[in-house]
């Protein structure tokens, strides 16, 4: 037997009228990223908040006791634009021995703005270390660990508020002593690191990261100590969102103004690592949340910098490279597009804040690089056509096209010589 398809319905104005849903409502369909308004905090001569640049961070792999190491690990961070870098310090012995780091860069370098990264039961040796570096970073999972009690099901409202205090009795000297300097404290959240009575509280979930980052804020602001940025960090990019926006949702509730540094722990290597770190951060910095960034890498920290500047070019948060528009190539396209922008990239990467469009064809020509400096044009076969915006400036052979290129931004006054390696 044939079975008969009912005529499909025609398509009327009612149908194509859709309402739109809570979530559609609360998007922004302005395409500036308008930053959410937090406070300016010192980390050495950098400030962190909305009214100063996105800040790049990262972390050296070396050990701090290894001084000559630690240093040279420092300077190529910061030479290469990382401009605040984290240290670990596990001991007594790394803490005294950031004091030597922070001289021999004074001496034979220049002041880097440091973080001491202080975890396990680190009251002494973040007192220690707060003589030596400008932010202390601690996780309050683990600043104050509390061995769990075999047995439990639950924190009673008393205990909740007992821990609380013994933390309090053990975080005041180190508050004060980074008050009384100006520096500053960074409340630094891991997913896997939630202390247990947060757990029990209010489970493995993005809330219970807020509320133990809450919690430590409450405590700083009681000694009159302002200067903290927050973290609240996972491997799992929803929970990583879903943490920060609800981090932010809380402050403005409560009348607080804190920056937010923005990471996705252990996101791994290569491609899908930089992929897992843009979806996080990226995401968040389009929504205007986040005032400093890392991206956490299984890799040299070296390269984790081009990533954080690329994130920021991308988003128009930092100009720090030439912006290069090219399209994806098709039947059209009237030259090896992908060999071209190879020779126009090294041929001018080093010329930041400029904007430079390669495109096969006269289709995806001026229309498509409408805001672009210069525009490198296939206009016909063996022929390429330079323009400065939409303005076409001269057709010139292929075999001649970057050089005049070159030679167009040269004469606009626009070319830098590149600086040797």
């Amino acid at each position: 037997m044939q079975t008969l398809t009912p005529p499909i319905a025609p398509l009327t104005s009612e149908m194509l009228t859709v309402a739109p849903t809570s979530l559609a409502a609360t998007l922004s369909t302005d395409p500036a990223i308008r930053r959410r308004k937090t406070r300016s905090v010192p980390v050495g001569s950098i400030m962190i908040g909305s009214e100063h640049p996105v800040a790049v961070q990262s972390m050296i792999n070396e050990d701090t006791l290894d001084i000559e190491g630690a240093v040279a690990g420092i300077r190529r961070l910061h030479e290469i634009g990382c401009e605040i870098v984290r240290v670990t310090v596990p001991s007594i012995a790394h803490a005294k021995a950031m004091e030597q780091i922070r001289d021999r860069l004074h001496t034979t370098y220049q002041n880097v703005p440091l973080v001491a990264d202080v975890h396990h039961n680190g009251m002494k040796i973040a007192l220690e270390v707060a003589n030596y570096v400008d932010n202390v970073r601690i996780n309050p999972g683990l600043y104050v660990f509390e061995k769990p009690l075999e047995g439990r099901t639950e924190y009673t409202a008393q205990e909740f508020k007992e821990i609380g205090d013994r933390i309090l009795e053990t975080l005041a000297p180190l508050v004060i002593k980074l008050r009384d300097q100006n520096k500053s404290m960074r409340i630094g959240v891991n997913h896997g690191s939630l202390a247990e009575r947060m757990l029990f509280t209010y489970g493995d979930t993005p809330a219970g990261m807020v509320e133990s980052a809450l919690e430590f804020i409450r405590m700083c602001e009681s000694l009159d100590f302002y200067n903290i940025e927050i973290s609240l960090k996972a491997s799992n990019v929803p929970v990583m969102l879903a943490a920060n926006r609800l981090m932010v949702q809380r402050m403005d509730e409560l009348g607080m103004a804190y920056p937010l540094h923005l990471g996705v722990t252990e996101a791994g290597d290569g491609e899908y690592g930089r992929i897992k770190s843009t979806a996080g951060i990226g995401t968040l910095l389009a929504e205007g949340i986040g005032d400093t960034i890392r991206v956490s890498l299984t890799e040299a920290p070296e390269k984790e910098i081009p990533v954080c500047y690329g994130i920021l070019q991308a988003l128009g948060l930092r100009r720090t490279m030439v912006e290069y528009v090219a399209c994806p190539s098709c039947g059209r396209t009237l030259f090896n597009l992908e060999n071209v922008l190879h020779k126009v990239r090294e041929a001018t990467s080093h010329l930041a804040g400029l904007n430079i469009a390669v495109m096969g064809c006269i289709v995806n020509g001026p229309g498509e690089m409408a805001d672009a400096d210069y525009g490198y044009v296939g206009k016909t076969a063996g022929t390429i056509a330079l323009y400065r915006g939409r303005e076409e400036i001269k057709r010139v052979p292929e075999s001649e096209g970057v050089v005049e290129l070159v030679a167009l931004i040269k004469g606009d006054g626009k070319w830098v010589e590149p600086e040797e390696v």
